[in-house]
């Protein structure tokens, strides 16, 4: 018995550590990722000539407004996020922190995929990438291309690239992503689901044809997801309101209600990607957070499918355009009592996913970013660590 009792002590003692190490984090934290800061993608040297994607339209914003108050710099450099060492580096920063999923801004313009480099050449390269989960969200609005490139600010907000897919299309889109991402391990899933977010929806409709054959395809591509050895495709939409206005969405003005409406072609669960697609942003932060969950909760009264709570950083897109709605008092520390808020959120509906998103891993002309710089430091990934892995 001694003997026996000696084992099970040193088993413990061994074991445990490991074990203790190995334990999965009870919520998921999800971080928008955008895909700009890459060195070696030739389809951003139009919008930014210098080989150094959106980065430049970081650097250069003292040159273009000299004396302006927005004067950031990242702590980590200017640094290619198409460089699987980069990515390396940002997923332990990431996971450590508490931050273990990205949600890649995924493009498909012209015919074919656009910034693509970040995931494909850095985090699906990275040596660590095992640690950490990913889905996609299409980012399929209109690209224009002074607000991307504000060097060439003054011609005019020219479209470069339709974010609107024919049918054709919208196959050919869907088929590669069912191939090449949704069976990666990587590839994050909800009930074995994989998870594929779509920003824009009067644009797929407009594309599509109308609103029924928008049906048809989503449905389409649900059965191609099941086709493929899924259980299913969770299908999630992107909160605001333009994707829940939908009088006339296809020009038959017909009135739907919203619910209705998001059934119809399919979603079946929600989350926003910026406080500023529904909120008044030129006020104080804490009034912001506070508009946000009155939101939260109008959400799940009006909608019969899960809705996963979204917390914002800040909005200042001073970078592009030079003036812009600002907001106030978005310390770290009331960034920290915003995802308190959401992770009650979380605990209150155990029934779904704990999924949480962030706005974002690193929108810098945007300023609402997790990544390290001059001005918080490590605050705001502090922030998440403090309350989804310290805690």
């Amino acid at each position: 018995m001694k003997k026996a009792l000696i084992i099970i002590f040193t088993l413990l003692v061994c074991v445990a550590p490991a074990l203790s190490r190995q334990k999965k984090q009870k919520y998921d934290v999800a971080a928008f990722l955008y895909p700009a800061y890459v060195y070696d993608d030739p389809r951003l040297l139009p919008l930014w000539q210098g080989g150094m994607g959106e980065w430049e339209t970081v650097f250069t914003m003292q040159k273009r407004n000299p004396g302006h108050y927005w004067d950031r710099k990242p702590l980590w450099g200017y640094v290619n996020e198409a460089d699987p060492s980069v990515m390396e580096m940002e997923i332990e920063q990431a996971t450590s922190h508490g931050v273990n999923v990205f949600i890649f801004d995924w493009y498909w313009f012209d015919g074919r995929p656009f910034m693509e480099t970040t995931l494909d050449n850095g985090f699906l390269q990275a040596g660590n990438r095992s640690k950490m989960k990913f889905y996609l969200m299409w980012a399929n609005h209109d690209a224009l291309i002074n607000v991307w490139s504000p060097g060439l600010k003054g011609i005019g907000n020219n479209v470069i690239w339709q974010g609107k897919v024919n049918r054709e299309e919208f196959e050919k889109i869907c088929r590669r992503n069912i191939e090449k991402y949704f069976g990666l391990p990587e590839y994050y899933k909800i009930d074995g689901k994989p998870v594929f977010m779509i920003y824009d929806i009067p644009r797929l409709v407009a594309g599509l044809g109308g609103l029924e054959q928008a049906v048809d395809a989503l449905k389409w591509f649900k059965e191609e997801t099941v086709k493929a050895g899924f259980p299913g495709l969770e299908l999630q939409i992107t909160m605001w309101s333009i994707n829940l206005n939908y009088s006339g969405i296809d020009g038959s003005k017909e009135e739907i209600p919203s619910n209705e409406f998001v059934h119809r072609l399919g979603f079946t669960s929600g989350t926003h990607y910026q406080f500023a697609h529904f909120l008044d942003m030129d006020r104080d932060y804490n009034e912001i957070v506070a508009d946000a969950e009155k939101e939260w909760q109008w959400i799940e009264n009006t909608y019969d499918f899960p809705y996963y709570p979204h917390v914002s950083i800040g909005w200042d897109n001073s970078p592009r355009t030079a003036e812009s709605a600002v907001v106030k008092n978005n310390t770290p520390e009331n960034f920290e009592a915003a995802l308190r808020k959401a992770k009650a959120y979380a605990d209150r509906h155990p029934d779904q996913a704990p999924l949480i998103t962030i706005n974002s891993w690193n929108e810098w002309t945007e300023t609402s970013y997790l990544m390290p710089d001059n001005i918080n430091g490590y605050g705001y990934l502090d922030a998440v660590k403090h309350v989804f892995v310290d805690e």
